[in-house]
């Protein structure tokens, strides 16, 4: 069981890695600025899952170490912390894209 969380844990931190990339890169390619603002929200969002998967692939890795436990807390802390920044962020362009999208027309 253990065996099939890491495996699981490992194909989530890949995962989260290549959303990161994609979204990174076409947040560079966008014009629109809130356009770019979106993408990188949702960029900062995987970012901040991927540090949680990677807290959590070290939990069931390592053990034991007050360094290791300290490392662990700290992505985990990091990464909660992205997580909400970037739905914040997501939200706020998200609202802007909608009342902008409104007011053109």
């Amino acid at each position: 069981m253990i065996l099939l969380i890491k495996y699981v844990l490992f194909v989530l931190l890949v995962v989260c890695m290549i959303g990161a990339a994609v979204y990174s890169l076409s947040s560079r390619r966008a014009s629109d600025p809130m356009e770019k603002g979106r993408k990188r929200a949702i960029m900062n969002v995987l970012l901040g899952a991927m540090l949680v998967t990677l807290s959590l692939m070290s939990m069931f890795l390592f053990r034991g170490s007050t360094v290791n436990v300290i490392v662990e807390a700290v992505f985990l802390v990091i990464g909660a912390f992205n997580i909400f920044s970037g739905l914040r962020s997501h939200g706020y362009y998200s609202r802007n894209r909608n009342e902008n999208h409104f007011t053109r027309h």
